[in-house]
C-alpha cells in the first residue's frame, strides 16, 4: 500500500533544472507522440529520462539526439496479470529510487497507475498524469459483461490510488473528464486540465490539395476490430455500387490484441478487390497526400486520435464516429462527418456524399487545415502542458 508523502521528501524547486521521468507503455510512442514535448522539456533546461518496456535502437538513437536518456522497465501493454504488474510496480519504484526525479509524467493506463503508485511510495511530490484516453474498460460495450464491470471497478480503484495527491491530471476530452469525476478517481476535480490531444505540427504535416481523379479513401489504424475496420470494408462494398472507381486503402500494423483483425481476413478483402492493404509505415505523410478523404470509424474509447490530427493538418475531410475523442476533431458539414458507431450504412452515406462531390472534398479539406492550426497545433499544446506543470 502506498504511504503518504513524507515530510523528508525532496522540496519542489520551481524555476530550476529538474529531473523529469516520462513513462510510456510502448517505446515507439515516445517519438511518435511525444518527441516535440520531450524536445521542449530539454530546451527548458531539464534533465529528461524516458522509461518504457521495449528496447528499440532507432527510438533510443532519436532520444539521445535530443538529449533524452532512456531506461527500460518491464511492462505488459495489455491484460491484468498480477505477477507481471507487481514486477512493473517494483521496477518503476527502483528506477525512480535511483533517478530521484523531481517530477513524473506517465501516460496511458499502466504507466499512470503503476508509475503514480511507485512515485507515491517514494514520496515524489510532483506527479503529473497525461490521460490520453481511459480505454476500452470505460466504453459503453464494456458494461455488457459482469467480468468487464469487475475489471473496471478494479481499474477505478487503482486510478484513485495513483491520482491521490496529484499535481495535475491532463485529459483529452470531456467524456474522460466526466468519467474521472463520476467514478471519483480524483478528490479535487479542479486539478484536471483539458488539452486538445497530443497535437500536430503543421510545418511537418504540410497542406496539399486532394489528388484529381477517382476518390481515394484512407483509413490509418492498428488492425483492431474496435477501430471499425469491418465497418469500413462493409461500407466500401456499398459505396462501390454507385462509385465503382473509388478506392479504399488501409494502413497500419497487425496487433497482438485479442480484438485484432487477422492477416487471413485482410488477405481475403484484398483478394475480393475491395481493399488495398498498404502495410505499416514510419512516415504516413505520402499516404495522406495521396488520398482524398480520411476515414476512422472507431468505437474504441479514444482520447483524440493522432491519425486524425495528421489528416487534418494535411488538409483532408474527416469521416469518423460520433464518439468521445473522435467527434472532437470534426465540425459536421464543415470539415467532415461524424457518423453512428458500428453503422456501416451511416458510414457509407458519408463516403458517398464525398465521392460524388470533389469540390466539397476540397472545401472541407481547407477547413480541416484551419482547424489543425487553430486548435491542435502541437506547440500550443506543449506550451499549455509546461505552463500547467510549472516547468517554464
Amino acid at each position: 500500500m502506498p504511504r503518504a508523502e513524507s515530510s523528508s521528501a525532496p522540496q519542489i524547486r520551481h524555476g530550476s533544472r529538474r529531473v523529469i521521468a516520462v513513462v510510456a507503455s510502448f517505446t515507439p510512442s515516445l517519438t511518435i507522440f511525444r518527441l516535440d514535448l520531450l524536445k521542449r522539456l530539454v530546451a527548458a533546461g531539464h534533465r529528461v529520462v524516458a522509461l518504457a518496456p521495449e528496447q528499440d535502437a532507432k527510438v533510443e538513437h532519436q532520444l539521445a539526439e535530443i538529449g533524452v536518456e532512456f531506461r527500460r522497465v518491464p511492462m505488459a501493454r495489455t491484460g491484468l496479470n498480477p505477477i507481471e504488474d507487481l514486477r512493473t510496480l517494483w521496477s518503476l519504484r527502483e528506477s525512480f529510487r535511483h533517478l530521484r526525479p523531481d517530477l513524473i509524467l506517465p501516460y496511458t493506463m499502466k504507466p499512470i497507475i503503476y508509475g503514480g503508485i511507485a512515485a507515491r511510495m517514494l514520496g515524489i511530490r510532483e506527479r503529473c498524469f497525461l490521460v490520453t484516453g481511459l480505454g476500452h474498460m470505460f466504453s459503453e460495450q464494456a458494461s455488457a459483461s459482469v467480468k468487464s464491470r469487475l475489471v473496471r471497478h478494479l481499474c477505478v480503484w487503482l486510478y484513485r490510488m495513483a491520482f491521490r495527491g496529484a499535481k495535475v491530471v491532463f485529459a483529452y476530452n470531456d467524456a474522460d473528464v466526466a468519467d474521472i469525476r463520476n467514478h471519483r478517481m480524483l478528490r479535487d476535480s479542479s486539478l484536471i486540465t483539458i488539452v486538445p490531444g497530443s497535437g500536430v505540427d503543421p510545418d511537418h504535416f504540410i497542406f496539399s490539395r486532394p489528388p484529381q481523379g477517382a476518390p481515394v479513401f484512407l483509413m490509418v489504424a492498428r488492425l483492431l476490430r474496435d477501430k471499425g475496420i469491418v465497418e469500413y470494408v462493409e461500407a466500401a462494398r456499398v459505396v462501390r455500387r454507385s462509385s465503382p472507381e473509388a478506392r479504399f486503402q488501409l494502413l497500419g500494423p497487425f496487433d497482438g490484441n485479442p480484438t485484432a483483425v487477422s492477416r487471413a481476413e485482410i488477405d481475403g478483402w484484398v483478394r475480393e478487390g475491395i481493399l488495398d492493404y498498404l502495410g505499416s509505415t514510419d512516415d504516413v505523410r505520402p499516404y495522406l497526400a495521396a488520398c482524398s478523404v480520411f476515414v476512422l470509424p472507431s468505437y474504441y474509447r479514444e482520447g483524440i486520435p493522432r491519425s486524425i490530427l495528421e489528416a487534418l493538418a494535411t488538409g483532408r475531410p474527416i469521416i469518423t464516429t460520433d464518439l468521445p475523442g473522435c467527434r472532437d476533431t470534426v465540425q459536421p458539414g464543415v470539415n467532415g462527418f461524424a457518423v453512428k458507431a458500428r453503422d456501416a450504412v451511416s458510414l457509407a452515406d458519408a463516403m458517398i456524399a464525398l465521392a460524388r462531390d470533389p469540390e466539397l472534398v476540397a472545401r472541407m479539406g481547407e477547413k480541416s487545415r484551419e482547424i489543425a492550426k487553430s486548435k491542435f497545433d502541437v506547440h500550443a499544446v506543449n506550451r499549455l502542458l509546461l505552463e500547467r506543470m510549472q516547468l517554464e
